[in-house]
């Protein structure tokens, strides 16, 4: 046997007694043995450097230093999740579900383990990136410390597809984050808070060695990929656990929402019997299929829920309410409370959301208050108790003018907020405002943050986002922590968010109900910002999903004076305030007024592109049959339902060659 081929008999053998060992929990060799195994390979590699794999199980000690952790896009996007917290919120959730899907649902129920989600990217077998949740469309990059925690495979095992990634929770087990405060006690250290805190920490040191000697582990629950051969989420956790990977054993397997509700009571039990933290349950449409047709909302998925358990609860004093002002001008009071520890954090304050809502629990200064984490992260204050109150006490008055500006407050019919009518002098709104247009799902105006905008406001050199496009470095590098490179970044990144496409445009303008999915619609619907300027009320609410609220918002924001300016400053920048001409070329009105209805698998496109197209060409994607839907386009293993469904409402049924002959 020659050198090569000893090396790589060597990592076969290590990557398998490292499967068996932090996988399956069942080694088959004594870890003398194993580090054994392990020096001869490092010597062998260090003395053939030419022999060199970048996922061979010696790097997984670590060693490599990451200074900065590069910013990546992911393929696709990490939702986030909708929580339940009661048997008539998952019943809800299920009636949605059925309104879409005509077939029988079943569901997979998985625990939420309480960690750092991550994605990893595999090609032909081999980790070749790691990359944080981040915001859902982009996390840092922290490949070299996660190939250092060893219930990642570095490489897999067989029958995996060439390429996909694979999404799961790095998590810090109780025996592990007990072992690390213990050794951190011994030499007069203070503990960690809590192990998900740590967990996360942990990925962002920046020597991978110290990552190495923290006990964490990936706990893998869901593949991403095209053409895949994964027909169900239940399957694909088998699948998951065949190439190599740790996949927690307790899913099971639901064919009613009655058996998703067994295995809840039951995990609100036993869960504490479990070596890692957890939250909650994770319930999904266990059809891949079926989790398609259902889509996302702009938030999460409509085929997931998680149901949190009963969060924790705790009791402390109030000390003093205070009032912040947001970028629309509502008036928030928060609580302030003496420190209590609670579900792993220190907490000190708590929205007390709006005036009804103190006065409904007639919360007082000096109140001892029940504190509760809704969805054991948001601390809330869920009633006071009464016997501890003092008898001097008096209700709480609310106040009537604003804290920063002492403007008088308002309060609209209807609306449970008061409201800074100052919009203009109110330096909290002026300083949201601007922050908001440079947040990254807006602008994302690199070297530009939200302590940045306070300063540039502050020293009175900007008072809206127009003026950012007549910044200059000679401002800008007198103020505080501003060198010279900044200055440069700010100025650069201000230039470059004249790119950004319209749609994210017409959200970062803080327009009131204006979401991401909202100016979306609005941007294709209406292609210029002078359209949308000018359409009416009425015209606004023949938009798919616009309604009253929003359209009177809409209208209301282009008829104020000062905005028009802002706007026409904007365009006079080079801002995109319009769709670009290289859209516009993709898109026609070829399927306009047609509703379609999209099922089954496709071979020339995606499902995804195919519904793209369908919106690129002016037609609607429905997610069930009715009256109103005009065609069905059909792949293959089309549910028989639906296809019963369409014939019975006469909906012609199409193949994807007649759809894409359709638009030429």
């Amino acid at each position: 046997m020659n050198i090569e081929q000893q090396i790589i008999q060597l990592r076969n053998e290590l990557r398998e007694h490292n499967y068996n060992y932090y996988v399956l929990d069942n080694p088959t060799i004594s870890d003398f043995e194993f580090d054994q195994k392990l020096k001869t390979l490092q010597h062998l590699e260090a003395e053939h450097p030419e022999y060199h794999d970048p996922n061979s199980p010696t790097l997984r000690v670590g060693g490599e230093v990451t200074k900065n952790f590069e910013t990546v896009a992911h393929t696709y996007r990490m939702y986030s999740l909708d929580n339940s917290y009661s048997k008539e919120d998952l019943q809800d959730w299920e009636k949605r579900i059925l309104k879409q899907i005509d077939d029988a649902v079943t569901y997979t129920c998985e625990l939420k383990y309480d960690g750092a989600s991550m994605s990893l990217t595999y090609k032909d077998g081999k980790l070749q990136r790691a990359v944080t949740r981040g915001d859902g469309f982009q996390g840092d990059d922290v490949t070299t410390n996660v190939k250092t925690i060893k219930s990642v495979p570095l490489q897999l095992k067989g029958g995996y597809p060439p390429f996909f990634e694979i999404r799961g929770e790095i998590v810090l087990p109780f025996a592990g984050f007990e072992r690390m405060n213990a050794e951190r006690i011994a030499i007069g250290e203070e503990p960690y808070r809590n192990p998900r805190n740590t967990a996360s920490g942990s990925l962002k040191l920046q020597d991978s060695s110290e990552v190495a000697k923290r006990p964490l582990e990936c706990l893998l629950y869901s593949i991403k990929g095209e053409r895949l051969d994964i027909k169900t989420q239940f399957e694909g956790l088998q699948k998951a656990r065949d190439w190599g990977f740790k996949v927690p054993p307790e899913a099971k397997l639901a064919h009613s929402m009655d058996e998703v509700l067994e295995y809840i009571a039951y995990w609100d039990t036993q869960r504490h019997q479990l070596p890692y933290e957890t939250d909650g349950v994770v319930v999904k449409v266990n059809d891949l299929q079926q989790q398609e047709e259902l889509g996302y909302t702009a938030k999460a998925p409509r085929w997931a829920i998680a149901y949190k358990f009963k969060a924790e609860q705790v009791s402390t004093v109030l000390n003093e309410i205070t009032y912040q002002v947001g970028r629309t001008g509502a008036i928030t009071p928060v609580a302030n409370l003496e420190p209590v520890e609670l579900a792993g954090t220190i907490v000190k304050r708590a929205s007390l959301h709006n005036a009804d809502q103190i006065a409904k629990l007639d919360i007082r200064v000096g109140d001892t208050v029940f504190v509760e984490k809704g969805g054991e992260i948001i601390p809330k204050i869920i009633a006071v108790d009464l016997p501890q109150r003092e008898r001097d006490s008096s209700p709480t008055k609310y106040i009537a003018h604003c804290p920063e500006c002492h403007t008088e407050l308002v309060r609209k019919e209807g609306e449970a907020q008061h409201y800074c009518p100052n919009s203009e002098g109110c330096p909290p709104q002026i300083i949201g405002r601007i922050q908001h247009y440079i947040s990254r799902k807006a602008m994302d105006i690199e070297g530009l943050g939200g302590e940045t905008v306070a300063l540039l406001v502050n020293n009175n050199l900007i008072s809206n986002y127009a003026d950012l496009y007549e910044l200059s470095k000679e401002q800008v590098i007198p103020l505080d922590r501003m060198a010279e490179k900044s200055a440069d970044n700010l100025i650069a990144g201000i230039e470059a968010s004249k790119k950004i496409p319209f749609e994210r445009v017409l959200f970062a303008l803080g327009i009131r109900y204006v979401g991401e999915t909202v100016a979306k619609k609005l941007a294709k619907h209406y292609k210029t910002v002078d359209a949308l300027a000018n359409a009416s009320v009425e015209e606004l609410i023949t938009v798919d999903e616009i309604g009253d609220r929003i359209a009177e918002s809409v209208v209301a924001f282009f008829s104020e004076e000062k905005n028009k300016k802002i706007i026409e400053r904007l365009k006079q920048h080079g801002v995109q305030l319009e769709i670009s001409a290289e859209k516009l070329a993709n898109q026609t009105d070829k399927l306009a007024g047609n509703t379609f209805v999209v099922s089954g698998v496709f071979l020339k496109v995606s499902r995804n592109e195919l519904k793209k197209l369908i919106e690129d060409n002016g037609g609607k994607v429905s997610g069930s049959i009715s009256g109103k839907t005009n065609y069905v386009v059909a792949g293959e293993n089309m549910g028989p339902s639906k296809k019963t469904k369409a014939d019975d409402l006469g909906v012609p049924i199409i193949s994807e060659d007649e759809f894409l002959e359709m638009i030429d």
